[in-house]
């Protein structure tokens, strides 16, 4: 480990190196030596957030994402990890219909990768589950959109991913849809994508080419200032990844969030690189990527990944349209 704290005497020699992340020290980088351009592997910083460097980074180590977390992680996927921290250096501040395909391009490069089809061959077959639903109710200028799909921890299944693309372009383009409620049955509000269909589409052009037609995400970053939703249990991947566009994002104090993605070789790809950083910025949401780290809703609070913590949304008297 000590051999990725890289020295700003030898920076830069070590930020053209092969090496899967490095760690500059904050306390003692001299201000007369910025660490540009960066290196193409994810460089993170430890100690002192308020150095003139730290904002241009790809992250700062703060709990409870520690430096072993890191290493670990990224030791599994280290091109994932380039992909992850270079998208995100990228889009950073720009749009979300600007990025939302970059970040496809990405997610589908990645599908082809070594590191995906390793892990695709040590998952195995997963246990088959019952194709999930989505409830959609309109009661005057309110859609209700419902994942209901307990019995897999709602994770979305390619008919559900199409019932919320549907429900989403109606609140979109209806402007009498004056707000947009993402609920969820059972204990947990979404595991992410079904595993079962990870891998299913073999060709990353193809699989791009789906996202660009399919992705909830696209209409739900257009009717995001009238989302509220709320969470309970756990939060991962595509369900924090989406759930993070809306404007007003409320958690039982039983929530976890998690971006368990770059295990699998990947980085997220249901919008997540575009959303969470528009809540948390790019170095914390670099942190949930390359850590793979829970985080409980007192930390997502803290950030800003949601807006309150409250048992029953319906006691929270801020709706979505009241954010602002």
């Amino acid at each position: 480990m000590d051999g990725l704290l890289i020295d700003a005497g030898d920076w830069p020699a070590r930020r053209e190196a092969d090496l899967p992340l490095g760690f500059i020290d904050l306390d003692s980088w001299p201000v007369g030596t910025p660490p540009h351009p960066l290196p193409p592997f994810p460089l993170i910083g430890l100690g002192d957030p308020d150095h003139p460097f730290a904002d241009s980074l790809d992250g700062i180590v703060e709990p409870p994402v520690t430096r072993e977390a890191l290493v670990r992680s990224i030791a599994q996927a280290q091109r994932a990890a380039a992909v992850a921290v270079h998208l995100l250096r990228s889009i950073d501040g720009l749009l979300p219909e600007r990025t939302l395909p970059i970040e496809s391009l990405c997610y589908g490069l990645l599908q082809g990768s070594r590191e995906h089809a390793d892990w695709l061959a040590a998952r195995g077959a997963p246990a088959p589950a019952p194709a999930g639903r989505v409830l959609v109710e309109r009661q005057g200028a309110t859609l209700h959109v419902t994942l209901d799909r307990p019995e897999a921890r709602n994770a979305i299944d390619r008919a559900m991913r199409d019932l919320l693309f549907e429900a989403f372009t109606v609140a979109s383009l209806d402007p009498a849809v004056r707000r947009v409620m993402l609920r969820a049955t059972g204990p947990a509000f979404c595991v992410g994508g079904d595993l079962a269909e990870f891998g299913t589409t073999r060709d990353p052009a193809e699989a791009h080419l789906i996202r660009s037609q399919t992705l909830p995400a696209l209409p739900f970053a257009a009717c995001a200032a009238k989302a509220d939703v709320h969470v309970r249990g756990a939060c991962i991947g595509a369900g924090i990844e989406l759930a993070a566009f809306a404007a007003r994002v409320t958690a039982a104090p039983n929530a976890w969030f998690q971006l368990p993605e770059l295990a699998m070789g990947l980085i997220p790809g249901a919008g997540g690189c575009v959303s969470i950083p528009r809540r948390i910025g790019r170095q914390r949401t670099a942190l949930m990527i390359l850590s793979g780290k829970r985080i409980g809703a007192a930390t997502a609070l803290d950030w800003g990944l949601i807006d309150a913590i409250v048992d029953d949304p319906s006691a929270d008297q801020r709706g979505a349209d009241e954010v602002g």
